[in-house]
């Protein structure tokens, strides 16, 4: 199958590309944002990795064309290393992810990266033979570190790094502040906020939900396009955020702490059939 066939896309104006995987067929597909800039574009998460992303972004003629020999700059960013979000960062030159998960992304720690792929997720297997009990997500070198408050600018747009751990410990949203979008990656969608994965912890999930609700407060994002699911605003936000530290009680710890536990055992089981 050719990565044309394998991704699809949905225009949203303002030089933001929607992209999906259209053959995994599971809640866990993630959604893949491409943002171009008058200098640079950059891809949000880049799926699974079946089928080269940036072969599709060519042939779907969704990159400008590059003025004079040089290439035009193209940089994968990473919300964080978990399989549906990184997979895909294999085909890119340019890669850029949290300081905190920087490590495990080079050394391929599917472990850290939750890497559960069932079989009856593919609808069409990437190409022949494929099995998903053999995926994994390889090893990458990040060439960029980011870290609170940096800036990755596409020339007439920067996008801010904003560090909000509690799902992952290097989840991070991307705001745009100008046009008050925010690409939240995992830290928040519209569904259950997941908190019971290697490396959650619900602290840090409360902290980060209340600078969301800051952002609300401020008026700084009318708009969310999240890790997964449909595209929401500054409302729906506040109240996600808002219901999850309402939540977040002693009683709520506990069973995320048993969760975590059962996670944590299921995936070291699973990660060490696939390596032997």
């Amino acid at each position: 199958m050719s990565a044309l066939e394998w991704f699809a896309h949905k225009p949203l104006g303002d030089g933001i590309f929607w992209i999906q995987e259209r053959f995994y067929e599971s809640g866990n597909r993630a959604n893949i944002w491409l943002v171009r800039g008058s200098q640079r574009d950059v891809v949000i998460d880049a799926g699974l990795g079946l089928r080269s992303l940036p072969d599709y972004l060519r042939a779907a003629g969704l990159l400008p064309p590059a003025e004079g020999s040089a290439p035009r700059p193209l940089l994968a960013v990473a919300t964080h290393v978990h399989f549906d979000h990184s997979g895909g960062l294999q085909h890119f030159e340019e890669v850029a992810v949290h300081s905190a998960e920087a490590a495990a992304l080079l050394r391929g720690d599917n472990y850290e990266a939750v890497t559960w792929l069932w079989e009856r997720e593919v609808a069409r297997p990437p190409r022949p033979g494929w099995r998903a009990r053999q995926f994994r997500v390889p090893p990458v070198r990040p060439t960029r570190l980011l870290q609170e408050g940096d800036v990755i600018s596409l020339g007439d747009r920067q996008l801010t790094v904003m560090h909000m751990p509690g799902h992952s410990r290097g989840s991070i949203c991307l705001h745009d502040k100008d046009r008050k979008i925010l690409f939240s990656g995992d830290v928040v969608y519209d569904g259950s906020m997941i908190d019971w994965l290697p490396y959650s912890r619900v602290s840090d999930y409360v902290a980060s939900c209340q600078r969301l609700m800051e952002l609300v407060d401020r008026g700084l994002v009318e708009k969310v396009l999240p890790g997964h699911f449909n595209i929401f605003g500054a409302e729906r936000l506040y109240r996600l955020a808002s219901n999850y530290i309402a939540q977040a009680g002693v009683c709520h710890k506990v069973s995320t702490c048993a969760m975590r536990s059962l996670a944590s055992i299921a995936l070291r089981i699973t990660n060490s059939r696939v390596a032997s």
